[in-house]
């Protein structure tokens, strides 16, 4: 098993092993349509989100990610819209665990390099949870109405959702 230690803003000295070959042996309830890679490539959180631990992460995630140097870029994201609620807002809702500070994302990222947790059922609900906007947009919009409900196709995005497909 290889072992990493994050030491970024938000973590100093933490350490986690991956259990599981990278992109492989997923739960059977949790299959996103979306990589990491193909997320921040897409245009995710304002490209702010990584932009402090990529060393933790297999540098090919970052060749073409959209990423912000100095602040939260809307216009970075697939549909160039705000679908991200604040971390004092997911800290208050108790979204957030101390092994991912940043939350559902980088508990994604680090399941996806093979890390498996006793968090890992919850975030997984979590995600089946967030499917309901997908149905969602599929109800109201035709079918690659990019225009329509933007705001819940960029937040399916966020989740790994492919919303470019309703």
């Amino acid at each position: 098993m290889k072992k990493i230690t994050v030491n970024d803003t938000m973590q100093q000295g933490y350490e986690y092993e991956l259990s599981e070959p990278m992109g492989k042996n997923f739960s059977p309830d949790f299959m996103p349509d979306l990589t990491p890679k193909e997320m921040l490539a897409l245009g995710v959180f304002g490209g702010k989100y990584m932009t402090d631990c990529q060393e933790e992460f297999p540098k090919d995630w970052f060749t073409k990610a959209k990423l912000s140097s100095k602040e939260k870029d809307i216009s970075l994201n697939y549909f160039s819209v705000n679908a991200s609620q604040s971390l004092n807002e997911w800290q208050q809702k108790g979204w957030i665990h101390p092994q991912d500070p940043r939350g559902w994302f980088q508990w994604y990222c680090r399941y996806y390099m093979g890390r498996r947790t006793e968090d890992d059922a919850r975030q997984i609900r979590r995600w089946r949870a967030f499917k309901r906007h997908k149905s969602a947009v599929k109800k109201n919009c035709e079918r690659y109405d990019f225009g329509c409900r933007k705001k819940q196709r960029q937040a399916l995005l966020h989740w790994g959702y492919d919303s470019r497909k309703c």
